[in-house]
């Protein structure tokens, strides 16, 4: 199953974010899972850079993100996906219009999030981080 995670999950892990952490890095973990592929895109790494580094020093924000990409699947944001996002109207906040269709175009058939309503549009499941470890993983 091909999971795509967005950034404020790969936010509460890195920075240790509670009462969500606990969940979001458990998700993380089933990358060493073979029922599991977990995807985030580039625009997720680089926001959750950003909140990494708002905690420590850029050094090591960068080698958390190093350590996320040595394990996570890195899907694409292209053009495309940017016309998508753009002429879809039912999309309001367009961050979150490109990483659906990132998420799309790497054939995820799950969005985790800690913020579900942001993909009210989506035709593919969109569940929190606790939501799907409860109903896949147990």
């Amino acid at each position: 199953m091909k999971l795509f995670i967005d950034a404020n999950v790969l936010v509460a892990v890195l920075n240790k974010e509670f009462p969500a952490y606990p969940d979001c890095a458990r998700l993380l973990s089933l990358t060493d899972s073979r029922r599991f592929q977990l995807y985030t895109s580039p625009m997720c790494l680089a926001i959750s850079f950003h909140f990494a580094q708002k905690k420590v020093s850029t050094q090591l924000a960068k080698q958390k993100i190093a350590l996320l990409t040595s394990k996570l699947s890195i899907s694409d944001n292209d053009k495309k996906d940017v016309l998508n996002a753009l002429s879809n109207k039912k999309i309001h906040d367009f961050e979150d219009g490109l990483e659906y269709y990132s998420a799309l175009s790497a054939k995820c058939t799950c969005i985790i999030t800690n913020d579900t309503d942001d993909f009210y549009y989506a035709e593919v499941e969109v569940l929190k981080p606790e939501e799907f470890l409860r109903k896949y993983v147990v």
